[in-house]
């Protein structure tokens, strides 16, 4: 199949305050981070280049638990390998930091000047660490996306209305537009095409069904037109035309059949640019539509509308999401394309 009119599309990140108070926050921990560098240089002379942080860890916890066995079990190592790794921190140093007895373990003097020179600012980096877990935990910002009145109406509302709800700070900025908008060129953050539509520099994934197209009218029109048979049979029949939004021109219905590819352009006296208005069309008895087969299943169900050449719309790609290959997906754009994946 070609393409076909209903579709949706992507574009450049959108910054958010939330991921700069993330950055913020990481900058922060660096800078924490060579600090504590600074603090032990300064009191530990030898310690030129900086301890091993997770040694550094380690004689934190020895030394507040004053006990090798409650260390070990808060640290989630064996006791050996936390011995080995304090001989290894005061070799590395040059100087005793545990006194070690049959009964308990001690700071020397070193070590106590380490463990206070050293323990608030772990804690500071702990207290960082926590807040920035919390901003993960929950996760902000604002996801611009495009997409055609049928992706939209099938897809992604009914996922939205689950998702948005979960996650109270993210906000969906959503442009209904069928046309092939350049998402990277007008900011959107994402798009939604069918997967035939897809640019191959961009990634693309699947947030939908195959598809299959329908061509049907109100049982009052088949009261004086006879059933079609083959594609060709269209030029003898009233149809609703889909005004393309990309091209300006009419939009030529696509059939294919045994390896036999066909493209119909049709006449009638509607001329419309939304498939919702074609489907009232279509109800209100102006003639056949070509719709997507979803778009009208509970109509054909009631009798409503009656399908005709359906041997001649078989399945193609349904729709995809896409974005940029080089693009770095924020946090709220990743909760949102996998709650919009499509698993089989």
């Amino acid at each position: 199949m070609g393409a076909v009119p209903f579709d949706f599309h992507r574009s450049s990140p959108w910054a958010s305050q939330r991921l700069n108070d993330i950055e913020n926050l990481e900058k922060t921990i660096r800078e924490t981070i060579r600090y504590v560098r600074h603090v032990i240089m300064k009191e530990i002379h030898k310690m030129a280049k900086g301890a091993n942080l997770n040694q550094l860890l380690s004689f934190l916890t020895v030394a507040r638990e004053q006990s090798f066995t409650r260390a070990a079990a808060k640290l989630g190592v064996s006791q050996s390998a936390l011995s080995h790794s304090m001989r290894e921190l005061e070799q590395f140093l040059g100087v005793r930091l545990l006194t070690r007895t049959t009964r308990s373990v001690a700071p020397t003097a070193a070590g106590d000047r380490l463990l206070h020179n050293l323990g608030p600012r772990f804690e500071e980096i702990d207290a960082e660490l926590a807040t920035l877990r919390e901003l993960r935990e929950r996760p902000s910002g604002t996801v611009r996306m495009t997409a055609g009145e049928h992706p939209a109406d099938a897809i992604l509302w009914p996922a939205l209305k689950k998702f948005l709800p979960r996650y109270p700070e993210i906000t969906v900025e959503l442009t209904i537009d069928a046309a092939l908008t350049d998402i990277v060129a007008e900011r959107y953050d994402a798009g939604i095409r069918l997967g035939e539509q897809v640019a191959k520099d961009m990634v693309a994934v699947r947030i939908g069904p195959d598809m299959r197209m329908a061509v049907v009218a109100a049982r009052s029109y088949f009261e004086s037109q006879p059933r079609l048979k083959k594609p060709q049979e269209l030029t003898g029949h009233r149809c609703i035309n889909l005004r393309l939004p990309t091209s300006g021109g009419l939009y030529a219905w696509e059939f294919a059949k045994a390896g036999r590819e066909l493209n119909v352009r049709v006449e009638g006296q509607v001329v419309l640019n939304s498939t919702r208005m074609v489907h009232d069309a279509a109800l209100a008895g102006f003639g056949l539509a070509y719709l997507p087969e979803d778009q009208v299943e509970q109509d054909l169900r009631s009798g409503r509308l009656v399908r005709v050449l359906a041997d001649w719309c078989p399945r193609f790609p349904g729709y995809h999401l896409y974005y940029p290959s080089r693009r770095q997906p924020t946090l709220a754009f990743s909760l949102l394309l996998d709650a919009l994946r499509y698993r089989t």
